[in-house]
């Protein structure tokens, strides 16, 4: 199933934009979004930002060329048609500019010549609306490798489980772990957020991209498979229920 970029809550005001950069942990992504359609903007920014990657917005052209000049981003992610500039415009512009920063067309025109025309603008990549995140987020990190391989973090790690992204080979303890694709999502997403608690609902939109709650137990049964192969027969278990929040990946203290 591939979800359609929609949320199912209220919009909340999404945080303002920030140029602090130090005290950054190496591996984030900073991503700029120029995006007028706020319930668009919230979706992706509360995406990336749990993700965990560094998000700033932008809601028209002429804003999304000001912040992209003036901060330092890894990706950016622009929409076509934008108020007072156009996105073609914004990365012309940026171009100009001697901005090489790798930029993502995210657009409800998806015809061939408008792909085309935004990757002569200057774009990097074109992803046409409506769209899974999963792909988005993918497309993203791919970008900011190609950019700067240092800039993506590539192997997660808790207590002696380690995951490698690139490879998508999984090991704790030095033995290897077959997963199937949703199951080292699920651990992958788990991983990310090592140490906090994950809700049902986080994991719904972030793993399986279901953005309501279609009241299946396929959580607790990916959960139940996950632990049976990355805690079984390994001493300290490291994937905790925890009740009535969610689910916690941490190792012992």
């Amino acid at each position: 199933m591939t979800a359609q970029p929609l949320l199912t809550h209220d919009v909340c005001e999404l945080e303002p934009v920030t140029d602090k950069r130090e005290g950054e942990e190496r591996g984030k992504v900073r991503i700029l979004v120029i995006e007028d359609d706020i319930e668009a903007a919230t979706y992706v920014v509360k995406g990336l930002r749990e993700s965990g990657h560094i998000v700033d917005h932008a809601g028209d052209g002429e804003e999304g060329v000001t912040l992209a000049l003036s901060g330092t981003y890894d990706v950016m992610v622009v929409d076509r048609m934008l108020p007072k500039r156009d996105g073609l415009s914004v990365v012309e512009a940026l171009r100009e500019n001697a901005d090489a920063t790798p930029v993502l067309f995210l657009s409800a025109l998806g015809e061939v010549d408008d792909r085309v025309k935004g990757l002569r603008a200057g774009g990097d990549d074109y992803l046409t609306k409506p769209f899974a995140f999963a792909e988005l987020l993918a497309r993203i990190e791919v970008l900011a490798r190609r950019a700067n391989p240092d800039s993506v973090q590539t192997k997660l790690s808790v207590g002696d489980l380690e995951l490698d992204l690139l490879t998508r080979k999984v090991q704790r303890a030095g033995q290897d772990i077959d997963l199937q694709p949703r199951e080292f999502r699920l651990l992958e997403y788990l991983m990310k957020h090592s140490g906090q608690v994950v809700t049902r609902t986080m994991l719904l939109e972030n793993v399986w991209e279901y953005h309501f709650d279609p009241q299946t137990n396929v959580i607790d049964v990916h959960i139940s498979r996950l632990r049976s192969k990355i805690d079984k027969n390994f001493g300290e278990p490291l994937l905790h229920t925890i009740r009535g929040a969610g689910y916690s990946l941490r190792a012992a203290d």
